[in-house]
C-alpha cells in the first residue's frame, strides 16, 4: 500500500517553460479536520534565505493563524513544524539538511507532530529525492508554488494518514488575498513580482521560483495603503528581479511607476530588493532622487568585474554599463549607499579576470558585499561547464577579495562616527538586553540605550563607535 500521495513532483523541464500568468483571488477555507486537530495548538516556522522566503513564511503563518493556531519558538511545544528552505548556495542547503535531521527525535517522541519541508530546496528534483530518502519521517513536502494549499495538504495528512508531496513547477498563478501574519509590527515586505525570467547560467531561482509574474498595481497599492494606515514605518518592495516589474503585464506598467505611487502614499521609509543592473534605468533614478522617503541604499549585484565572465553568466550587461549606472546614481544622489553580490571562481575564471573584479570593487567602493565561492547548482547551465580552476585557487581569490571588501566596509563605516542618523527601532538588541537596536536609512544596524517605548519609532541617534558591521550610538534627546 502506497503511504505517500504525490500531487506534483518538481521538473526543471516544466520550470523552463514560460506560460501566460493569471491572477486568482484566494479564499481561505479551513478544513474541519484541521480545526478539530490543531485549533488552539502551536506552530513553528524556521526560515532560511532571502526576503522572498521571509514573505512566504508570513503567508504560511497567516494560513495557520486562520486555523486558530499560535506561533511558538519552542520545538517541543509545536504541533506543526515547517522548515522553509533556501537553495541559492550549496552551503546553505547543507545546513538545512542538518536542521531537518535534528527533528527526528521530536517525531519519535510525538507521533502526532506534523513536519513540513517547504521552499526552494524542495523544488530541485535531485534534492527532493535525497530528502525523501534521507528523512522518511517528514510528513509533507511543499513547493514554493503550493503555499496557498498548506491547510489542504495538512488536511490530507490528517484524514488519510499519508505523507504528501506537492511541488508544482509550472504554476504561473498569482494568488491574491492569502492571509498574512506579519513578523514585525512596523516593517513589512510586500511582493510585487514572483519568480525570474533572467536565467543567469549559475542561478537556480528561475527553476525553484518559476516564471516572472507581476501583481497588478491596484493590488500592490491596496496592500501598501493598509500598511501605511496601520502605522507601519517601513515597506520593502520585494522581487527576485524587482525592477523588471510590469514587463510581463505588457501594458506599459513599470517599476518606476509602482515605486513612485507607493512613495506617494506617505510611508516613512520605502526600500526595494533586489535590483538587476540591466533593468535599472534613468526613470528609476529620477524617481528615487525625487522622493526623500525612498531610502538611498541600493543592493546592486555585480557578480564579476570581467566582461567575459559576465557573458558566461548571462548577466546582460558589461562592466562599462555597470560603472556608468553607478556614476549616474552618484551624480543624482551623492549620498547613495551601494552594496553588492560577487561570485569568485566561476568555471574557468582566469587570474586576469579575477583581477578585473578587484579593480571594479576598488573603483566602486562598496559599503558592504556578499562574497561567495561559486557553487554549482544541479540543472543550471554553469553546472555543466568543465572547470579547470582548483578549489585551492578559488579559496585564495576569495580571501583576497574578502580582504578588499572588509577594508572598504571598515573605512566606510568609520565615516559615520560622530554623525547623527535617523534610526527605526526594531526592538531589544539580541546581543545585549540593556540596549535597543534598529537600522539607519542606509540600512546599518545601531545599538543604543533607550526606553522600550521607542520600539517601532524613528529616532535620532548619534554614532559614537563603529564596530564595522554595526554601530554603537547614543540617543539624541530632542
Amino acid at each position: 500500500m502506497n503511504k505517500t500521495i504525490i500531487n506534483n513532483l518538481p521538473s526543471f523541464t516544466k520550470a523552463r517553460k514560460r506560460y501566460p500568468s493569471k491572477i486568482v483571488n484566494f479564499k481561505v477555507e479551513v478544513p474541519e479536520s484541521v480545526t478539530a486537530k490543531l485549533s488552539g495548538k502551536s506552530f513553528l516556522i524556521r526560515t532560511f534565505g532571502c526576503q522572498a522566503n521571509i514573505r512566504d513564511e508570513e503567508s504560511m503563518a497567516g494560513l495557520l493563524k486562520a486555523a486558530n493556531m499560535q506561533r511558538t519558538e519552542n520545538e517541543k511545544a509545536a504541533s506543526v513544524i515547517i522548515i522553509n528552505t533556501c537553495a541559492v548556495r550549496e552551503g546553505a542547503e547543507q545546513r538545512i539538511f542538518g536542521q531537518i535531521g535534528n527533528l527526528k527525535q521530536l517525531k519519535l517522541i510525538n507521533r502526532d507532530l506534523i513536519i513540513i519541508v517547504a521552499g526552494c530546496v524542495v523544488q530541485q528534483e535531485e534534492s527532493l529525492v535525497k530528502l525523501r530518502k534521507t528523512f522518511p519521517f517528514i510528513d509533507i513536502f511543499m513547493g514554493t508554488n503550493a503555499i496557498h494549499k498548506l491547510l489542504n495538504l495538512i488536511d490530507t495528512k490528517i484524514t488519510q494518514n499519508k505523507k504528501v508531496v506537492d511541488v508544482p513547477s509550472d504554476d504561473v498563478t498569482v494568488y491574491e488575498n492569502v492571509p498574512v501574519e506579519r513578523i514585525a509590527p512596523h516593517k513589512a515586505f510586500v511582493n510585487i513580482t514572483y519568480g525570474c525570467d533572467k536565467f543567469c547560467t549559475y542561478c537556480i531561482v528561475p527553476y525553484t521560483r518559476g516564471k516572472e509574474r507581476s501583481r497588478l498595481p491596484e493590488d500592490i497599492l491596496r496592500e501598501c495603503k493598509i500598511l501605511v494606515d496601520s502605522g507601519y514605518q517601513e515597506i520593502t518592495l520585494v522581487g527576485q528581479n524587482v525592477n523588471a516589474y510590469g514587463l510581463d503585464l505588457k501594458n506599459g506598467t513599470t517599476f518606476s511607476y509602482i515605486l513612485e505611487e507607493v512613495a506617494k502614499l506617505g510611508i516613512a521609509r520605502l526600500r526595494f530588493i533586489t535590483s538587476h543592473p540591466w533593468n535599472f534605468n534613468d526613470e528609476m533614478i529620477n524617481v528615487m532622487a525625487k522622493y526623500p522617503n525612498i531610502m538611498r541604499k541600493i543592493h546592486l549585484p555585480l557578480q564579476s568585474g570581467s566582461d567575459e565572465i559576465l557573458k558566461l553568466m548571462g548577466r546582460r550587461y558589461t562592466v562599462k554599463d555597470y560603472l556608468e549606472l553607478v556614476s549616474k546614481l552618484r551624480a543624482k544622489m551623492p549620498d547613495i549607499v551601494l552594496t553588492t553580490d560577487i561570485i569568485v571562481g566561476f568555471p574557468n575564471e582566469t587570474e586576469a579576470q579575477f583581477l578585473e573584479t578587484l579593480k571594479v570593487v576598488d573603483k566602486v567602493n562598496y559599503e558592504g558585499a556578499f562574497t561567495f565561492i561559486y557553487s554549482p547548482r544541479s540543472g543550471t547551465p554553469a553546472a555543466r561547464m568543465v572547470d579547470n580552476v582548483s578549489r585551492e585557487e578559488k579559496g585564495k581569490r576569495f580571501d583576497c577579495l574578502k580582504e578588499l571588501v572588509d577594508a572598504q566596509t571598515e573605512t566606510n563605516a568609520a565615516k559615520y562616527v560622530g554623525k547623527k542618523c535617523r534610526v527605526l527601532v526594531d526592538g531589544v538588541s539580541k546581543k545585549d538586553i540593556n540596549f535597543l537596536s534598529g537600522y539607519t536609512e542606509s540600512d546599518r544596524v545601531v545599538h543604543f540605550e533607550g526606553p522600550l517605548a521607542l520600539i517601532g519609532k524613528i529616532v535620532e541617534v548619534k554614532i559614537i563607535e563603529s564596530r564595522v558591521y554595526s554601530f554603537l550610538g547614543e540617543l539624541v534627546n530632542e
